[in-house]
């Protein structure tokens, strides 16, 4: 409760003369004590009452009772306000409400605010309110915060103002609530602090803020003004919360320095976001000492910062104790951590239960990755809920792999919603799995639209199949007036390399195809060869003929090898070819064979005459 003087101190009326010398080795207040003492023995009811008051302050209220209680006696407000706060410590609640409103009577705001207080308290809230509006329209800012907080909690709108007026006038907690308000992220704290201050003076007793936001603006600009206002005045959470808008913004020193304030000041989420933004500058060393202190003081965040810090260093049971303490603290994260440590371990039954402790408490992704678990182990049927559950619950990856479980058994029309669910989300391979279908269903400008999202996302598979529906459309090109080619890069070209310097092996054979189209040889054979080396038949095919075209027809050989032993029916005609050239009839028939079964039909059947003709020649 506030310990308040309705009057200036003796010093500051003039009444005793202040000395040229004032005593600057800091005992001026115990000779100004002894010289409101000598006042107050000499019958001055204001000192009596000053000298109350700072005993009052002090905790000698066995000194400072009969003071106050003489100084009452004889009208003075601000003693039967500071008597009342005296009996309230002594645990004389109603004795006390009774000296507080005869000085709140008198027009003590700072006695208002007690009563209003001592009245919400027993569930009077009418009462309350009517002395918390007297302290507060006399511009106590206790009173103020009181009775906004009192409004707050019967949802009148009128409780933004008040709060305002309390915040305007320094009161910490109060531009802290307003900056929540104004922030809108979440509900406000319903709580005050129980306090008392002497000031010597006037009954509000708070000096003013210096400055106001103009609320007109916008209100994010002015919730962060008032979370620096309370932040500048030691509120915890008020510097958490504005370090957390300049790391959002990207003023990333000046949120760093916020959180130290906050994190010194013992605030746990603090000190855990300041060491998340020493990790990302590169000093681990540094981040780990805040998390452990933030660990220590039970958040479950930094706990589970600290496992994942030991788990990159391979010291899986230092991880697993922290995983374990963020459990603890009431962190989800934890339990699903634990899943990801022993599935890393192959250890899939503990990893199991991790996952599903972590699921049944709302984690999405652990009943993403519970369903992954079941679906490897066969269990489809097990894993669909959770996938469901997790989709449902906002897991993208749960959303895509739901189309995947749908679209294995055939139930492509089920599949679609979750993948376009994903796909909306950001998810690549979704969006490529919707840009398939929906070329499938020949919707090829919805088709694009998702394989251009998936294409740069990073998928080269999108970037291929777009580039082939660009490639499709793509007219003849134009010719020089004098019949010259002119060739200019087209974007399915583009998206052609895209894919190709991705290591896609078809988008790689067309890009030499092109190449060779325009007589770049040299730029054909290279994308030829990434892709036969990479697998591609038809890369170690088109390389041949480019290799036998100048004149290379071993080593083109060698690479009709590869193709054909890939299945290339046209490879394996080829080699016939050149076998029966050579003169080696049996191993060109042997090819011919191969190439009769391979295909297709045009290649088997002039296979099927070489072979008919070298069987001929062989029996001849």
């Amino acid at each position: 409760m506030d310990v308040m003087g309705d009057k200036a101190t003796l010093l500051d009326t003039g009444r005793f003369v202040q000395p040229s010398d004032r005593d600057e080795s800091g005992d001026g207040e115990a000779v100004d004590e002894a010289r409101t003492r000598l006042a107050a023995q000499a019958g001055d009811v204001e000192a009596t009452s000053v000298l109350g008051a700072m005993l009052l302050r002090r905790g000698d209220l066995d000194g400072a009772e009969p003071l106050l209680r003489a100084a009452t006696a004889e009208g003075d407000r601000a003693a039967a306000n500071n008597l009342g706060v005296l009996l309230h410590q002594r645990g004389y609640t109603d004795d006390a409400a009774g000296w507080w409103r005869i000085a709140a009577v008198a027009g003590s705001a700072a006695a208002a605010h007690a009563l209003g207080r001592y009245h919400r308290e027993r569930g009077d809230e009418p009462a309350a309110e009517y002395w918390l509006r007297q302290s507060a329209e006399q511009g106590h800012a206790l009173g103020a915060y009181a009775l906004a907080d009192l409004l707050e909690h019967r949802g009148d709108a009128l409780a933004e103002q008040w709060m305002r007026s309390a915040a305007e006038r320094g009161h910490r907690e109060a531009a802290y609530r307003l900056a929540r308000a104004l922030d809108r992220r979440t509900p406000h704290e319903d709580e005050y602090e129980y306090e008392y201050e002497y000031d010597g003076g006037a009954d509000n007793g708070v000096a003013s803020a210096s400055g106001t936001s103009d609320s007109a603006g916008d209100p994010g600009n002015e919730a962060e003004q008032w979370y620096r206002q309370a932040a500048a005045r030691g509120h915890q959470r008020a510097a958490l919360q504005l370090g957390a808008i300049l790391e959002k913004r990207g003023e990333l020193k000046e949120a760093g320095r916020w959180y130290l304030t906050s994190a010194k000041d013992g605030e746990a989420r603090a000190a855990c976001a300041l060491g998340f933004l020493l990790r990302d500058a590169g000093d681990t060393e540094s981040a780990a000492v805040w998390w452990l202190r933030a660990a220590q003081d039970g958040d479950g965040n930094a706990a589970n910062a600290l496992g994942a810090l030991h788990a990159e260093r391979g010291e899986t049971q230092t991880a697993e104790r922290w995983y374990r303490a963020a459990m603890d603290a009431g962190d989800v994260n934890g339990a699903y951590n634990l899943g990801l440590l022993c599935a890393e371990q192959a250890r899939t039954a503990q990893a199991e239960q991790w996952y599903r402790r972590a699921a049944y408490a709302g984690h999405r992704e652990a009943a993403n990755a519970l369903a992954v678990l079941l679906l490897q182990g066969g269990d489809a049927t097990g894993a669909e809920p959770w996938f469901s559950k997790a989709a449902e619950a906002g897991s993208v990856d749960a959303a895509f792999n739901l189309g995947i479980l749908f679209a294995g058994r055939g139930e492509e029309g089920v599949a679609l919603p979750w993948y376009e669910r994903a796909a909306a989300a950001g998810h690549t391979e979704a969006a490529l799995q919707v840009g398939i279908a929906r070329l499938r269903d020949g919707d090829e400008r919805e088709a694009e639209r998702h394989l251009r999202c998936a294409a740069g996302g990073g998928s080269a598979e999108a970037a291929y199949r777009l580039a082939s529906v660009l490639d499709a459309r793509r007219p003849p090109a134009p010719a020089h007036e004098l019949g010259e080619q002119v060739h200019e890069k087209t974007e399915c070209e583009e998206w052609y390399e895209r894919a190709a310097s991705q290591g896609h092996r078809r988008a790689q054979v067309r890009v030499g195809m092109l190449a060779a189209a325009r007589g770049d040889v040299v730029e054909a054979a290279r994308w030829y060869r990434e892709a036969a080396e990479a697998g591609s038949r038809n890369g170690a095919f088109n390389l041949g003929l480019l290799l036998a075209r100048e004149g290379s027809e071993p080593e083109a050989a060698v690479w009709w090898a590869r193709a054909a032993d890939a299945g290339h029916g046209r490879a394996a005609l080829r080699l016939a070819l050149v076998y029966a050239r050579r003169g080696e009839l049996a191993e060109g028939q042997r090819w011919a064979d191969r190439a009769v079964t391979l295909g297709p039909r045009e290649v088997s059947e002039r296979a099927a005459r070489l072979r008919d003709a070298l069987r001929q020649e062989l029996t001849a």
